[in-house]
Formats: C-alpha cells, sequence, structure tokens
C-alpha cells in the first residue's frame, strides 16, 4: 500500500559480490550491507549495478535469501525482478514477498522494442499479479526504451505503483517529472542520474539512487541532510564530490568497464573483490593500478571521508 512521503532516502543499487570461481561473496554481502547501513543508505540489489541481466536464476535467489539474513529488521531493502520472462518476474516478486520484502523494482524488457500500449500492458499487468509494491525503473542505456512521462503518470496512481526510479540523462525530463510528483504523498520520484543528485532533491526528488554510493554512501547522506535543512551550498558542494568520485571509475569507460572500475574501489574498503560475471571481465592490471592511484589522491586531495572503519 501507497504510504505518506518521508525523508529523503539514499538508496544503493549494490554491485554483485563474486568469488573468483564466479559463485556469491556471502561475506562481501554481509560487509556490504553493514557498510550501507551504517552510513544510512538501503541497499537496492539484482540491479543494473548489480550485473542482474547475467545471473542465473539460482545465483539470484541465493543473493535474495543472503540479503534479506543480512537486512537489518529496522531498514529497508528493495530488490530487482527485472527479466525478459515475465512469469520469471512475477515468481520471483512472490518468492522476495514470501522472504519479508515490500518492494521490487523492474524496468521494460530489453529484447523487444514496445509502443507505448504494450509497456502499459506490461506493467499493469506486473502490478496485478505481484503481491508486492511496484517500482518502475527507467534506464533508456540498457533497455533502449524511454517510458513515457505521460504513461508513468497514469501509472503512478495504481495502488501498487508507488515510485519510479529515472536514470534517463534529461534535464527536461526530470523539470517534467519533478512537476508532476513533487507534491504527490502517494508516489516517489529517485533519481538514479548520480550526476543531478543535488539539483534533483532540491527541487523535490524523494530520493537518490547512485552507483558511487557502494564505496561513498555517507556523501549522499549527508546531501539529503543538506537539502532537508535547506543547506543547498552544502548540498553542491557535496555533488562536487560526487562527480569527481563518478568521473574516476565511469570516464572514458562503457557500463560493463564502469562496474569492474567500481569494484576496484570497492576492494580498496576491502568491501569485495573485483570478479565480474561474463560476459563482462576485468581490465588490465595497468588500468587497475591507475584507478587506484587516482582514487588514493582524490581521497587525499578532496579530504573525502568515507566512513569504512569498523565495517568489515
Amino acid at each position: 500500500m501507497k504510504d505518506i512521503k518521508q525523508l529523503k532516502e539514499t538508496i544503493v543499487p549494490v554491485v554483485a559480490p563474486l568469488n573468483k570461481d564466479l559463485s556469491l561473496d556471502r561475506d562481501a554481502v554481509g560487509r556490504v550491507f553493514s557498510y550501507l547501513y551504517a552510513n544510512n543508505a538501503i541497499p537496492f540489489i539484482l540491479g543494473t549495478t548489480g550485473e542482474s541481466a547475467s545471473l542465473s536464476a539460482s545465483f539470484k535467489e541465493e543473493y535474495l535469501r543472503t540479503a534479506v539474513d543480512h537486512k537489518l529488521e529496522s531498514q529497508k531493502l528493495y530488490v530487482g525482478i527485472s527479466s525478459n520472462i515475465v512469469t520469471d518476474s512475477i515468481e520471483f516478486a512472490h518468492l522476495a514477498h514470501n522472504l519479508g520484502i515490500e518492494a521490487v523494482a523492474t524496468t521494460l524488457p530489453t529484447y523487444y522494442k514496445l509502443s507505448e500500449a504494450q509497456m502499459e500492458k506490461y506493467f499493469l499487468q506486473l502490478a496485478e499479479e505481484i503481491p508486492t509494491d511496484l517500482i518502475i525503473y527507467n534506464i533508456p542505456a540498457t533497455t533502449h526504451m524511454s517510458i513515457p512521462l505521460d504513461l508513468l503518470d497514469r501509472l503512478s496512481y495504481h495502488p501498487k505503483i508507488v515510485a519510479v526510479k529515472d536514470s534517463e540523462r534529461s534535464i527536461e525530463r526530470l523539470d517534467n517529472a519533478l512537476a508532476l510528483w513533487r507534491d504527490r504523498p502517494d508516489f516517489k520520484h529517485y533519481m538514479g542520474w548520480a550526476g543531478q543528485s543535488a539539483y534533483a532533491l532540491i527541487n523535490g526528488s524523494d530520493g537518490i539512487i547512485p552507483s558511487s554510493g557502494n564505496f561513498a554512501p555517507g556523501i549522499y547522506h549527508q546531501m539529503c541532510i543538506a537539502v532537508q535543512e535547506g543547506d543547498f551550498d552544502r548540498a553542491y558542494s557535496l555533488q562536487k564530490q560526487s562527480d569527481n568520485l563518478g568521473e574516476l571509475y565511469q570516464a572514458n569507460k562503457s557500463l560493463g568497464e564502469s562496474l569492474w572500475a567500481l569494484k576496484v574501489l570497492m576492494r580498496e574498503l576491502s568491501l569485495c573483490d573485483p570478479f565480474m560475471m561474463p560476459p563482462l571481465y576485468e581490465l588490465s592490471k595497468g588500468e587497475e593500478n591507475k584507478l587506484i592511484g587516482a582514487f588514493q589522491a582524490l581521497i587525499n586531495q578532496e579530504n573525502i571521508k568515507l566512513n569504512i572503519t569498523n565495517h568489515a
């Protein structure tokens, strides 16, 4: 059921921590969750950053069950159910619900180009057949389709469709979305474009979902607090830190390459190893050393505090 909006949320799209043999690193899941919860961030597993498109059904189930084991009773956990097979998404949402998950997220399927009418039927079918609340996730970079805002607005009145995560990089779209929903107490807008986190929060977004939060969640929690307190200068100062950190592992890299680089930075904080699920692979040792050097230099230069102690 939909509820009244609360404080602005920092939601982190968690990586898939892997062992060298590509099995789930259960211990790393525990370390990451401990770190996120200690920094007032909500984990979101099995999304784009979590390599969900490359994971088997059995791996996803194991990850879900492990995540639930490490979920704090008083905290939230969001779960991705995206699949090209509708029945698989529905079944996984039922499993998540049985394990205590209240809300799941899904993108559009990624193979066939869909009309607006087909998109609408797809999301309505999910909303009607899953037991949890549904967050719609718009990410044209991977689905190669943009969910129209007027469609999202129609869907937003369904009692089980409670939010949108929008990762489309368009200021015009962002402004139009916030004009539609900033005053809606029953529907949330989450910003999935990290480069506009502060702008979105200041202008009415309910939360942010930055991949950099995997290793720097405190920056985004402090950004949310700054916006809630009306300290917009502080929020934009934190946005600059976010931009610099994002530049480290995303600049001149494909999405898949940036996910490897993200895990390299997480290893520097003893959170997880940088193993990737094929078809994604590790880059060269030279690239790794260059990345680590740049990361350490930036942390020292900007005096960025990552609050990692005592969460291993």
